[in-house]
Order: structure tokens, then C-alpha cells, then sequence
């Protein structure tokens, strides 16, 4: 913003090659007012220059690492092609290797929850398990006591309908 003074007056700066006048409502007056109210300080242009070097080292190793991968694609390509009948077995073997480890792993932690859950160890979910048991065990009671009272869900829906249905 301008300055004011005692008389009232506002002091503008001179706006360089615009002939030394100083109307404060030019159009250039205002946009150098709004640089200068709007310029980074010195850390702020340190942060700058620090991302801009970043950004463009990421860049140029980006570039790097994409020209080597297509150079490495047209030079092994022929081989990749030539060997291939040996590594379709092989990738299929290793498939079926890591598929079973990972079944025998699940199977061997599934094992050892269940063992330590009826053991009475409280192992992790176990208070969620107890809690679906006894919801489960609640519905059912209620449907038994409903099939006592009012004679089953399939004979005598008549009086549940709703009026006029």
C-alpha cells in the first residue's frame, strides 16, 4: 500500500521508464505494487532454485533410466525369444512353488489360531469371533421361539400381512 503523510499526501515510487511520473492510478503502478507485495523473500527463492534442481535431476535420470530400458529391450529381445520355450516351464514351476507356500502358510496360521482359540489363549479377532457366535446363537433361539409361539414362519404368514394385502 502507499504511505500517507501528515498533508494527506501518498508517496508513490517512481516506476522506472515510465518517464519518471508518479500517478499512482496507472495501470503499471498497480502491477508494480502487487509484485512487490506478492515477492518471495530469499529463503522462499532458495526453496525454489532447491526444487527446481531436484525436479530436473529426477528428470534427467528418468530419461536415463527409459532409454536404457528400451536399448536393453531391442538388445535382449532375440535372446528373450529364443529361450522362451525354457522360461515358460520355469515360470510355471515357480508359480505352482510360491502358490503351494503360500496355501501351506495360510493354512499352517489358520491351524494355529483355531488351536490357540479353543485352547483358551484369546489370539487376535477372538473377541469378534465370540461376539458373531452369540449373534448367531440369539437369531436362531428367536426363530425357535417364534416357530413355538406362532406356529412356524411357513404356516400362519396370513396374520402378518399387512391389512388389505
Amino acid at each position: 500500500m502507499a504511505e500517507t503523510f501528515s498533508s494527506g499526501d501518498a508517496q508513490c515510487l517512481p516506476i522506472y521508464g515510465g518517464g519518471g511520473t508518479t500517478d499512482s492510478n496507472s495501470p503499471y503502478a498497480l502491477l508494480l505494487r502487487l509484485l512487490r507485495s506478492h515477492s518471495p523473500t530469499s529463503s522462499e527463492l532458495f526453496s525454489y532454485l532447491g526444487l527446481f534442481v531436484s525436479v530436473g535431476t529426477l528428470l534427467f535420470l528418468l530419461g536415463i533410466a527409459v532409454t536404457a530400458t528400451a536399448i536393453g529391450f531391442i538388445v535382449f529381445i532375440p535372446l528373450i525369444i529364443i529361450s522362451s520355450p525354457i522360461w515358460l516351464p520355469v515360470f510355471i514351476v515357480v508359480g505352482v512353488f510360491l502358490s503351494v507356500a503360500g496355501f501351506l502358510v495360510g493354512t499352517l496360521a489358520l491351524a494355529s489360531w483355531t488351536y490357540r482359540y479353543y485352547r483358551g489363549m484369546h489370539p487376535v479377532g477372538s473377541n469378534q469371533m465370540d461376539y458373531a457366535r452369540s449373534r448367531i446363537y440369539d437369531t436362531a433361539s428367536h426363530v425357535k421361539d417364534y416357530a413355538r409361539e406362532y406356529g412356524g414362519y411357513f404356516h400362519g404368514r396370513a396374520k402378518d400381512a399387512a391389512p388389505g394385502a
